[in-house]
């Protein structure tokens, strides 16, 4: 069984774990970040550790990629590891695959400095560039199923609900 064989055999056993038990498919993501000086932060979960920071011009250390990378990493990622797993389990061949993630945005909502502009994105793209021998409908098939199923994309798309809770803790002298 070679590599796309052995995804597309884990992928089908585990569509269908969760279609007969839903409960195996749900469950809570967690992630600890702590800031340090110099607007350095450590990301945590499980046994991976990144560093994330901001570049000097912004008052940081650059101590590792912005949030923005991550961010538009995520997405990027997510995108083409579905179309991966999407590749695999439909049968399409992917000889090549890769994503550009462009995100428009205006400094002055985020610094403060304007009201009318708000802090994040005003416009996400992403670029797909397959290669493929396959015929372009299918690559197209591919490509509009993965995205019906991307979570990121999902994510990216759709207001989720979020809230704040707020520990406050007394530092023991």
């Amino acid at each position: 069984m070679n590599g796309d064989e052995k995804m597309r055999a884990a992928l089908e056993r585990n569509a269908k774990a969760v279609s007969l038990r839903p409960s195996l498919g749900q469950g809570t993501a967690k992630t600890k970040v702590r800031l340090s000086p110099g607007l350095e932060c450590e990301i945590v979960e499980g046994s991976w550790k990144l560093t994330v920071g901001v570049g000097e011009k912004s008052g940081g250390t650059n101590a590792g990629p912005n949030p923005g990378i991550l961010g538009r990493g995520a997405l990027g990622t997510c995108l083409a590891i579905g179309y991966g797993m999407w590749a695999a389990r439909l049968e399409i061949p992917i000889t090549s695959l890769e994503i550009e993630v462009q995100a428009d945005y205006d400094s002055r909502g985020e610094l403060g400095v304007s009201d009318d502009v708000t802090p994040g994105y005003s416009e996400v793209r992403y670029l797909v560039t397959v290669e493929s021998p396959a015929p372009k409908e299918d690559i197209l098939r591919l490509l509009d199923t993965a995205d019906k199923y991307s979570p990121y994309l999902d994510v990216f798309s759709r207001a989720v609900p979020l809230r704040r809770e707020v520990h406050v803790l007394t530092p023991v002298v």
